[in-house]
């Protein structure tokens, strides 16, 4: 079985030493999960394990960890090469929209050129039977006059065009290690269309996460209210009389409710308060909060110039299309005006769908980002109801700190660990075994 990447990061992040607790608090992971692949990753990746006189257990991992990793797993080596590839590809389809829209404005205003060339060269011949005005100064070649129909194209692949085009232009796309990133025009047009992905696909993780630092912030034992505002439904009448929301928790965490006198209930949670380090509380939010939905992170120029090569696309292909109608046209003139017409109808539907999309799109974030919103609200209103908690709810708060223990696995406190020979580790423990031995047998006296 190849190790689990969640638990690789986050025995990582906690510097190579770690206990099942941290781990599942670190990635959020279920305790069952984390304590198995921590096990996993332990035997795979030449990591020890350290036992405490209590009994408790860390793991102790070499810094080298991945490279052992990769020498053992092939798929380890082939998916880091993947990621690689993946990411090139991935650049080359979100380019591609933009290079297919420069295409075919390109392709729909030559075609259209040439048709109105032809036809004006159509015309002039028919009127320069009677020796007609020479309207090519003595050489006869007609000029026309020339246009430009687009913007400076060499500019827009540079990845700053919004430089050259306006300084009030420009918005900058966060990069999920929050480090500003320009993005260029062809990656603005897929971004136009398709958006830049789910700005909450790793909730769940952060939910996890939230609920075990507050756990952990707590000393292992919590109350109902507590983990409230990271759920995102806590159900109405008996379902909230009774706490059933606060089942997952329990059974991701191994959890156990623990009964007051009066009759209320707290929630303990042992493998939560083993720690490898001693931590200090860490901050959480006061509530889970679900970030809303962007139509583009591209900047407003880029946004706008992207659209209004859209609308240039489909108002040329409209123009050409009536152009067409007669398929005589296409015939005659062969070449590229005969091939334009091949494609017409792709030229088209690209050119609707290239408004059409971000245009639906548009209105169903609109919808999404409402309920989200709703979300928030329930559950910031949970927060705020803890943060006024009333005298009932203190004093289940006050009940569940009489179950709050925090255990450190120190190193050198440890009764075992795999890193030494057994006979070495009882040599060296042979003072603390006669000492125990001498308090067994007073107790006995």
């Amino acid at each position: 079985m190849a190790p689990n990447p969640a638990v690789m990061q986050a025995v990582e992040k906690l510097d190579y030493r770690v206990t099942v607790g941290d781990v599942a608090s670190q990635a959020g992971l279920d305790i069952k999960i984390a304590e198995r692949d921590l096990l996993a990753l332990a035997s795979e990746a030449r990591g020890h394990l350290q036992v405490a006189e209590s009994g408790e257990i860390a793991y102790a991992f070499p810094r080298n960890f991945r490279d052992v990793l990769r020498n053992k797993y092939w798929r380890l080596r082939w998916q880091e090469t993947w990621n690689k590839i993946w990411k090139i590809l991935f650049y080359i389809i979100r380019i591609s929209f933009g290079l297919l829209l420069i295409a075919s404005i390109i392709l729909i205003l030559l075609a259209i050129l040439i048709i109105f060339i032809a036809a004006t060269a159509s015309r002039n011949d028919g009127d320069s039977g009677g020796g007609g005005d020479d309207r090519s100064g003595g050489g006869g070649f007609v000029h026309y006059p020339s246009f430009w129909f687009a913007p400076d194209w060499y500019w827009i692949f540079l990845p700053d065009y919004d430089r050259y085009s306006s300084q009030r232009q420009r918005e900058r796309s966060r990069s999920r290690n929050g480090a500003d990133r320009q993005m260029n025009f062809l990656e603005a047009v897929y971004s136009f269309l398709f958006g830049d992905g789910d700005p909450n696909i790793e909730l769940e993780e952060r939910r996890w996460q939230a609920i075990a630092t507050t756990i952990r912030n707590n000393r292992g034992a919590v109350v109902a209210e507590q983990i409230a505002p990271y759920l995102d439904d806590i159900g109405n009448g008996y379902q909230r009389e009774y706490e059933e929301y606060i089942l997952p928790v329990l059974t991701r965490f191994n959890g156990r409710p623990e009964v007051s006198p009066e009759g209320q209930i707290v929630y303990h949670f042992p493998e939560l308060q083993v720690s490898a380090t001693q931590r200090n509380p860490q901050p959480v939010s006061a509530y889970l909060r679900e970030l809303p939905w962007r139509f583009s992170q591209a900047g407003s120029g880029q946004l706008i110039l992207a659209g209004s090569l859209g609308v240039v696309n489909l108002g040329g292909a409209l123009l050409l299309g009536s152009l067409l109608r007669d398929g005589t046209i296409a015939a005659q003139l062969g070449g590229l005006v005969a091939f334009v017409s091949s494609i017409y109808w792709l030229l088209l539907v690209y050119g609707i769908g290239f408004l059409t999309v971000p245009l639906i799109r548009y209105f169903w974030i609109q919808g999404r980002n409402r309920r989200i919103e709703s979300r928030n609200q329930n559950r910031q209103a949970q927060a705020v109801a803890l943060n006024e908690a009333n005298n009932q709810l203190q004093q289940k708060i006050a009940f569940a700190q009489l179950f709050a223990a925090s255990t450190v696995v120190d190193e050198s406190d440890l009764a075992y660990t795999t890193e030494r020979d057994l006979t070495e580790q009882e040599l060296l423990n042979a003072d603390k075994i006669d000492a125990e031995w001498r308090r067994r047998l007073g107790e006995d006296g």
